[in-house]
């Protein structure tokens, strides 16, 4: 359980404080609405991106963010949040908002989540997209930066018998738990949002390779997403068009 997750939410005043044609707060039942200046320290902790360009989260200042915290080597959820990461940058690039918005999903395996093999995941979702962007960093890092936002992370024994790594197709060695948290971050780097839900996909399905890598409780949440504590790229586009201002369809929709 993440901190301020499950606090009071004040959607009914914000709702009727915003100006018309304004898109309003996402639904309560999403997740809470909060407004909390991130320390200087955390917003420029080092980072890494798949192109193994150092960076910042304080470099996406400006923007709206969401993060998602992942892994590449995930069987469960991991892969849906990506499968509907890559829709959403799908939508902000279709209604070009690609400088206001930015999306990051950022390792909580850094060890192994190297910017090679970031790169080798996103391919599998069609290649790199200017509006999301994967990011890796140190272990210390990582454990100081996903500490301060509430995500729960440890290794984990791996099954057996073991999964085989989709990139090298040898057996892993370990796995590691998480939280399934989405935080978004207004332009000023405050966060404002916070989801502690897995992803329902609407029946997406990621790339041939993770899904062959799946776990059972991975097949079972892909194809029964829990229909009450899961969130869909309909409803995170709602948090970024309220954070945009302006309403972000969901692509060819």
């Amino acid at each position: 359980m993440t901190r301020r997750l499950l606090a009071g939410l004040a959607v009914a005043g914000l709702l009727a404080g915003c100006a018309p044609g304004r898109p309003g707060p996402p639904a309560a039942s999403l997740g809470t609405v909060v407004d909390t200046a991130v320390p200087a320290a955390i917003r420029n902790l080092p980072l890494v991106t798949a192109d193994g360009r150092p960076t910042s989260l304080a470099a996406f200042g400006g923007r709206d963010v969401m993060i998602a915290d992942f892994l590449s080597l995930c069987t469960d959820v991991c892969p849906l949040t990506s499968a509907n990461t890559a829709a959403m940058a799908r939508a902000v690039t279709a209604a070009a908002l690609g400088a206001r918005v930015v999306l990051l999903e950022i390792s909580v395996d850094p060890e192994r989540d190297t910017p090679a093999r970031l790169r080798a995941y996103q391919r599998l979702y069609g290649g790199p997209q200017a509006d999301w962007v994967l990011l890796t960093e140190t272990p210390a890092n990582a454990a100081v930066l996903w500490r301060y936002f509430g995500v729960a992370v440890a290794r984990a024994p791996e099954p057996k018998p073991a999964t085989l790594d989709w990139l090298t197709h040898r057996p892993l060695t370990y796995d590691v738990d998480h939280s399934n948290v989405l935080v978004f971050l207004g332009p000023d780097g405050a966060e404002r949002f916070v989801v502690n839900a897995a992803p329902d996909t609407l029946g997406a399905v990621p790339p041939g390779p993770l899904v062959g890598a799946l776990s059972p409780q991975g097949r079972n949440d892909l194809a029964h997403p829990d229909p009450v504590v899961s969130w869909t790229v309909p409803q995170a586009l709602s948090v970024l068009s309220w954070l945009a201002g302006r309403k972000i369809p969901v692509a060819g929709g």
